[in-house]
């Protein structure tokens, strides 16, 4: 399935503010990617002071993404 076939699913991406390993905008992209998707179905977080491993594990982790 190619991702601009993509639409019957939401989309919500998150990205850290100081990710030093995938720049800022990179997940953010799929939203552009993925244009069968409808806009009301798409959300995009940037997680403040967080870096690559922060968005996914550790005391920022919790207070911030989960």
């Amino acid at each position: 399935m190619r991702q601009q076939d993509t639409k019957s699913v939401a989309l919500f991406t998150t990205e850290g503010e100081l990710d030093d390993i995938s720049g800022l905008g990179h997940t953010q992209a799929a939203h552009d990617l993925c244009s069968a998707i409808q806009k009301a179905k798409k959300q995009h977080f940037t997680a403040k002071k967080c870096g690559h491993y922060d968005i996914s594990s550790g005391r920022r982790w919790r207070k911030a993404i989960c």
